[in-house]
């Protein structure tokens, strides 16, 4: 086995390049979600290390004298981050030329023949689910005879593997927490609607959902929900807490954990026997009796996809869900005690300044207890980015979805509505959503409550100013 370096690389400051949700980006407030993508390989690799550069707050400085003590590196890159991201591969081969570089992520699993041509110093990249790709190549399997790989052969021609078959049987693959356990500080990753320190992992790949802007099942996961069993899912958990006394909350970071009902009452009644405190992604179609199963079993806060309060936005972009099942789904979540922390994204195809004002208002009616507003993102790979190029939506400026500080840009336009409006539109929602005397009066009563909400949220809300100052200077 070769000795095996999994690093997410030093970036901008703040950014999340494993995000495990839709966009890599800097946030609003600091956020770091766990780099599942690549511990779930370094789980794969006895001996290996991982290394999460932007929560450990750790330099280039510091990371390119480990080049020198490994034989192989492999790097999660993304569309905004990879310019950077080869920049240090080719940073880490002037340390030790011998060293194998690869790299893994949406960006180089729907361009594997651009990525390698314009990264020459990139000698590998694994495809689509790479987990048992890379772990053939850290074994020192001949290139040739490893599927799911594109990699430079002895003449320097580009050469494809065959497709590696999806992995059916989730079961098969080890516990990501043993890798944070011997690999991360779990106090570096926030998220700020989930109490701290928390832990995520997936317990399936795949959603049968194809929202046109949704990067992971256009890209790697598929639209086949494959699963863990539900004792395999609580063994981890079982794990995690012996592990991780410290921890308050764990979320399932499956990009919609409620495409398999049954499976999902059967998780919760495992983790309520065990007095968990859990939560996860959601689509907001989810009838009362299951999400009071849920909420019965520990359930606190499901993330929900509500994008656009305007229903031809919804069926632009391939959503399947209704808005008033979406309202009924809410009240029902409000009325079980279930807390809600909903995203919307502005600038989907369909957008106008009317159906701006919609969202917010949706917004406010059905009243989450926090909100993510972002910009829609079409990554390559994506029926979304696909529209945006036919229909002369995306331009070259825009392409790379951030600015040079790693903040999210409008990278869309329309003939009636302009990159600008569409940026402009996202500190219009934030103000208008949580300015309200309501919505105040509730954040303030929780932080009343709670003095480590008050120090929590007091944080939160000089980074939140300190972001829309610097989004006036962004493009």
């Amino acid at each position: 086995m070769m000795k095996t370096l999994f690093l997410q690389p030093p970036s901008f400051e703040g950014f999340d390049g494993g995000a495990g949700s839709r966009y890599q980006a800097r946030r609003e407030i600091r956020s770091f979600w766990y780099p599942t993508w690549l511990a779930q390989p370094a789980a794969l690799v006895p001996g290996s290390r991982l290394i999460d550069a932007p929560p450990a707050r750790i330099g280039l400085d510091r990371v390119l004298p480990l080049a020198r003590d490994y034989e192989l590196v492999v790097m999660h890159t993304s569309q905004p981050s990879f310019p950077n991201d080869v920049k240090v591969a080719a940073a880490l081969k002037e340390q030790n030329p011998k060293l194998l570089v690869g790299l893994v992520g949406a960006k180089v699993a729907v361009d594997p023949a651009g990525s390698l041509e314009t990264a020459p110093v990139v000698d590998f990249v694994g495809r689509n689910e790479f987990d048992f790709t890379i772990r053939e190549v850290a074994e020192g399997r001949d290139f040739k005879d490893i599927d799911g790989l594109s990699y430079r052969n002895g003449e320097g021609a580009i050469v494809h593997n065959p497709e590696r078959t999806p992995l059916e049987n989730m079961d098969e693959l080890p516990f990501v927490t043993e890798v944070y356990k011997r690999d991360l500080r779990i106090e570096d990753y926030f998220i700020g609607y989930l109490k701290h320190p928390y832990i995520s992992f997936y317990t399936g790949r795949g959603c049968k959902s194809h929202c046109t802007f949704c990067l992971w099942p256009q890209t790697v996961g598929g639209h086949r929900y494959r699963v863990r069993s539900a004792a395999h899912v609580a063994a981890e958990i079982a794990y995690a807490r012996q592990a991780f006394p410290q921890v308050r909350e764990f979320f399932f970071d499956d990009d919609t954990f409620t495409d398999n009902l049954p499976r999902a009452e059967a998780i919760a009644r495992e983790l309520g026997r065990m007095g968990v405190m859990w939560s996860c992604n959601a689509k907001a179609n989810v009838p009362r009796e299951t999400l009071k199963v849920l909420k019965d079993n520990g359930l606190r806060l499901l993330l929900v996809g509500y994008e656009s309060g305007n229903q031809q936005i919804l069926h632009n972009i391939r959503k399947g869900l209704r808005i008033e099942v979406a309202k009924k789904f809410t009240r029902d979540c409000h009325d079980l005690g279930i807390t809600i922390h909903g995203t919307f994204i502005l600038g989907l195809p369909g957008e106008t300044k009317e159906t701006i004002e919609e969202t917010i208002r949706y917004a406010a009616e059905i009243n989450p207890h926090t909100v993510q507003v972002s910009l829609a993102a079409p990554y390559p790979g994506t029926r979304l980015y696909q529209e945006a190029v036919e229909n002369g939506w995306l331009d070259t400026a825009h392409a790379e979805l951030i600015d040079e500080r790693g903040v999210q840009i409008a990278p869309l336009h329309y003939p009636h509505l302009s990159h600008t409006e569409i940026f402009d539109s996202v500190e219009t929602f934030y103000k208008r959503f949580y300015f309200r005397t309501g919505k105040i009066a509730s954040i303030v009563g929780e932080m009343v409550r709670s003095p480590e909400m008050m120090k929590r949220r007091l944080r939160e809300g000089v980074e939140f100013f300190q972001f829309l100052k610097e989004r006036k200077t962004a493009c």
